[in-house]
């Protein structure tokens, strides 16, 4: 179905661009959604969509301009699994988590691939929780940081096993992959773009994915839960919002013109090539979607004992 034009949607003049902040950097997958479906937003609305890089804090400043911007619908986001994960490790968040944010769409989720670097005597999730037992704190498994979606992941596979493995941080993901490859750490949770190539290549080992459905990037690799961790379910994912106030009508006209552009060849290219599950979950159910997410990874972040300045 076409989405109604902008002028509909946000009543601005018809030479209006529409900003769409994203809090993280050029280049994350993130960044790459948004860059995506932009084109599609165009062509369904008659107007340009300009994406604006505002990185930094874990996606906080970029995302304190978007909640202070008017409800005109000339301002939304792209916002990360970050959003509801930094109430619990920044001692300072400069607005509310849900009630200074209008849902809009939660487009897809970003599956995680458990990797092992192939010295690991384990060939499946049962045998690594074997042998994480019987050699306590002798695995390190690395994240993107204190707090990020890879340090939780890693978190919840603790809590629901009961092993003893060591939590390595670092700045990103760019050392920690090359670390995997050479065994400075023995595991991790990283998205299936990352890995796609080693694991292919059989230099890191993938032994299951964190999302409770199978990617069709890697049809034949089993969930967690599917592999001996029945309760196990983690994703990153991606949302669009806009600000507090944002009228219903906007709101529902935004999320029909999302979904279109979703469905575009550029948008699909992307998804493919990340290895993303779309979601699509609506205005109605999203709002529901962010307090649940919102009371899972604190009780993650409490758990990890995880904070930052």
């Amino acid at each position: 179905m076409a989405a109604l034009p902008i002028s509909t949607i946000a009543q601005p003049a018809n030479d209006k661009n529409v900003r769409m902040v994203v809090p993280l950097a050029a280049g994350s997958t993130v960044d790459a959604v948004a860059r995506s479906i932009a084109p599609g937003l165009a062509r369904a609305t008659g107007h340009q969509f300009i994406v604006e890089n505002l990185a930094g804090a874990g996606g906080i400043p970029g995302t304190t301009q978007l909640v202070k911007a008017a409800p005109d619908g000339l301002t939304i986001g792209m916002i990360s699994s970050n959003h509801v994960i930094n109430p619990g490790i920044y001692k300072h968040v400069p607005y509310d988590t849900l009630k200074d944010i209008t849902p809009i769409v939660v487009v897809a989720t970003v599956p995680l691939v458990l990797v092992v670097n192939p010295k690991v005597p384990a060939k499946d999730v049962k045998e690594l929780l074997a042998y994480a037992k019987a050699n306590p704190g002798k695995l390190n498994y690395g994240s993107a940081g204190n707090g990020s979606t890879l340090h939780l992941a890693g978190e919840l596979l603790v809590n629901q096993t009961g092993i003893d493995i060591k939590h390595v941080p670092y700045r990103g993901t760019g050392q920690l992959v090359i670390d995997l490859l050479s065994g400075e750490v023995q595991m991790g949770f990283v998205s299936i773009s990352q890995v796609m190539s080693h694991v292919k290549a059989g230099s890191l080992r993938a032994l299951a994915l964190s999302t409770t459905k199978r990617s069709t990037a890697l049809p034949d690799l089993p969930t967690l839960a599917e592999a001996g961790v029945p309760k196990y379910d983690f994703d990153a994912w991606i949302a669009v919002v806009g600000p507090a106030g944002l009228p219903k009508e906007s709101v529902d006209n935004y999320a029909t013109a999302i979904r279109t552009a979703m469905d575009s060849p550029e948008a699909k290219n992307v998804i493919s090539g990340q290895g993303l599950m779309v979601l699509n979950i609506g205005p109605k159910e999203a709002t529901a979607f962010f307090q649940s997410e919102l009371d899972k990874h604190q009780k993650l972040v409490k758990q990890s004992g995880a904070t930052l300045d």
